[in-house]
């Protein structure tokens, strides 16, 4: 018979899924230590809250998975309560409290008061801003904005998350100053859709004004931008990328497709013919900008011909980075209305294909890169290497930059002049230069 766990309790909070739960997990643990409890970040503790991902269907499983992992653990006596929210718990409560009871309570993604009073704390409003980053001191995640009003026939964040919410500018800049305070250089803007940024607030898109005030923000070096939609796309943020230094050289805009049949089918609003031109509006504004995308293949009635145009058109659009992503059949969105008829193996098949050419683009790139001095901040040390960043690189997707620490010595956490002296599909390697 398990008996109870004497120690004073130490509550775990375990992430999984995107950048978005990563913030949300920041902003718990940071109202957790505000009521002086003692929380930790994927170790071990007696209490265990699982932020959850329900996004697709392997971010759904790796959910699954972990709670029932920590049930395993709760049964064995190491761990006395075993806690659920995030994406997951919010779409599939009723589910997931019928199929696996044995979990001591669940929560959606706006239950954080009632979590916390759970976890015997008090929701404190005055806390606004105050977290405790998870990622390395170097740089933070920055919510500006919470759901999404787009109509995507595939996607479910609408169902977890709700309707689009802008952050108000004042309290983002707090946010980054105290951010900024701790010894953060780089802010990555996220949101599920940076383009409508403002639209429920300001009555206008409110993006370019945003950047204008968070680069006023003493100590914060780099700001990036993740997750712009590419319809509607405010111009007047290519002209802040292009003129304030400190707004990286880099976007995240997630294209799913290019063929208008599937574009259509997808409800994306947009064409072959007007997103091949904001992308060129991109590379004219800002001629050496990074632009990262995802793409999703087997979506419903994808034939042959339109994978055959898809591919051509990464050929001729060279994305500095592009991920690819199998389509995923999810209850309750639009397209789980038509016939989910790609064959598995079609869609895999499909997705080597396109990281294959991307993987000859990336490395093509990269070549060129060869002889060229960057700046580029240093995340952390890796065996015998330190690990950076250029500008155009976010952190976990993109190339990094590897310094053999055998011979060189860099500052983690610290910007530093990298000269490239060889470069592979996907890293660079460099030596650093006074």
């Amino acid at each position: 018979m398990r008996t109870r766990s004497l120690k004073k309790n130490k509550i775990n909070v375990v992430t999984l899924g995107c950048s978005k739960n990563v913030y949300d997990s920041e902003v718990l643990m940071g109202q957790l230590k505000a009521s002086g409890k003692d929380v930790v970040h994927e170790e071990e503790g007696n209490i265990v809250v699982i932020n959850t991902c329900g996004f697709i269907n392997n971010a759904k499983e790796e959910s699954v998975n972990t709670i029932l992992e920590y049930l395993h653990k709760k049964e064995e006596g190491e761990v006395d309560k075993v806690f659920v929210t995030g994406c997951l718990s919010e779409r599939y409560k009723p589910d997931l409290e019928k199929e696996i009871p044995d979990v001591d309570q669940y929560f959606g993604t706006s239950d954080l008061p009632v979590l916390l009073k759970a976890l015997g704390a008090d929701y404190k409003h005055e806390l606004i801003g105050e977290r405790l980053t998870t990622t390395p001191k170097n740089y933070a995640y920055l919510k500006i904005a919470e759901g999404c009003d787009r109509p995507c026939s595939f996607c479910a964040i609408p169902l977890m998350r709700g309707k689009h919410r802008s952050t108000p500018i004042e309290d983002l800049v707090k946010e980054a100053g105290k951010l900024a305070a701790n010894g953060v250089k780089e802010l990555i803007l996220i949101a599920q859709d940076l383009t409508y940024y403002g639209l429920d607030l300001y009555k206008k898109r409110a993006l370019a004004d945003l950047l204008k005030e968070l680069v006023k923000v003493e100590g914060i070096e780099w700001i990036r931008l993740h997750y712009a939609f590419p319809t509607g796309f405010p111009k007047d943020v290519l002209d802040v990328i292009r003129e304030e230094p400190k707004v990286c050289n880099y976007i995240d805009i997630p294209l799913q497709h290019i063929s208008d049949k599937i574009l259509k089918s997808m409800r994306r609003g947009t064409t072959y013919e007007k997103t091949t031109n904001l992308l060129k509006d991109f590379r004219t504004a800002v001629p050496d900008m990074a632009i990262r995308t995802t793409l999703i293949v087997g979506y419903p009635g994808e034939t042959e011909e339109d994978f055959n145009i898809l591919k051509e058109w990464v050929k001729e659009m060279r994305f500095e980075r592009l991920g690819c992503f199998t389509y995923s059949h999810e209850e309750n969105t639009h397209a789980y209305n038509l016939e989910d008829d790609v064959p598995e193996e079609v869609k895999q098949q499909r997705a080597s294909e396109i990281m294959e050419l991307q993987s000859q683009i990336s490395w093509e790139l990269n070549q060129e890169k060869i002889g060229n001095t960057y700046r580029c901040i240093i995340d952390r040390k890796e065996g015998n290497y330190f690990v950076g960043r250029t500008e155009f690189d976010s952190p976990d997707v993109d190339n990094e930059v590897l310094i053999d620490a055998t011979e060189h010595y860099v500052k983690i956490g610290e910007y530093t002049m990298v000269e490239i002296t060889d470069a592979g599909d996907f890293d660079l390697y460099g030596i650093p230069v006074k």
